[in-house]
């Protein structure tokens, strides 16, 4: 497959019809609908079920269209770093991980590293762990930002300083905000809106001491912006990190620590057999010289 031949796919996939991508990517319909029939036959399956007026994916043009957003990157990322090879340290470092105050020890040396090389940028992808992992597992990013319960067998890693508090965020008005701390007995019969990491690595449940399943979970997430948002409008308190939500004096919402403590330590990871660019050697440097 032809990266040209890819893109175009791309963009037929994103106009929803071959007139459109075709003065997107400056060709002619009949050139643009040869490709795709040709691509089509060099997969040997169908990537397009079209109709009189838009085409839309089937399931394999949708997996071909997951897999080529990720070729293209990796392809544009490689290409980079190619170019910078033999220049003055300069470049992308890309990052996958969730969102932290535990994160301002790597800003802080973003800040660093930028007053000695100008040139060196950042390519920041929030997510989970999951989400983090599979990036950095098909190189997509050169480090990860994981945060405990999590397994890190497979990956160099570092520690970080630092640790972020689990706890409840609730509005003012709900019986947790009363209390001065949130023990398991008192998340029976309340509805929680909780990170998917947090109960796929039975972080919940071990805390608890027992099945997170008994407890009413009407949601999960991996980025708390939303959650946030379910909270102020009643739907649930959420179980989250400490300082991850800037709560102002008129705010409906309060935030209450776990009981007994339950704290995220944070952890920089990267693969064991990665090659990393000037930029991401220099910014690992930076880390590990901070850490000593």
């Amino acid at each position: 497959m032809e990266l040209r031949v890819l893109r175009n796919f791309l963009a037929v996939a994103r106009e929803g019809t071959i007139s459109g991508a075709a003065n997107l990517v400056r060709l002619s319909q009949p050139a643009l609908s040869r490709q795709l029939m040709d691509l089509e036959a060099q997969l040997g399956k169908t990537l397009f079920m079209r109709g009189k007026r838009q085409i839309t994916l089937t399931y394999e043009g949708m997996l071909l269209r997951r897999r080529a957003y990720e070729i293209i990157e990796l392809v544009e990322k490689t290409r980079a770093e190619i170019r910078a090879s033999n220049e003055e340290i300069s470049g992308d470092v890309y990052f996958g991980g969730g969102e932290s105050e535990g994160m301002r020890f790597l800003v802080r040396i973003m800040q660093q590293i930028q007053k000695d090389y100008p040139k060196i940028r950042y390519q920041i992808i929030s997510g989970n762990s999951y989400d983090v992992t599979e990036r950095l597992d098909k190189g997509l990013v050169d480090f990860g930002i994981l945060f405990e319960p999590v397994a890190l067998g497979k990956y160099n890693h570092v520690r970080l300083p630092g640790a972020d508090i689990w706890g409840v965020l609730t509005r003012k008005d709900s019986p947790l905000a009363a209390l001065e701390a949130i023990r398991p007995e008192h998340l029976r019969g309340i509805a929680l809106v909780c990170s998917k990491q947090m109960l796929d690595e039975n972080g919940l449940s071990n805390w608890l001491g027992y099945d997170y399943e008994k407890l009413n979970i009407v949601a999960t997430y991996n980025l708390i912006n939303t959650p946030k948002l379910m909270v102020e409008e009643g739907i649930g308190s959420a179980i989250c990190f400490d300082r991850l939500i800037s709560i102002l004096p008129d705010s409906n919402l309060c935030f209450r620590p776990l009981e007994p403590r339950l704290e995220a330590g944070m952890s920089l990871v990267w693969k064991k057999s990665q090659v990393f660019s000037k930029a991401s050697e220099a910014f690992l440097e930076r880390v590990r010289t901070s850490l000593t």
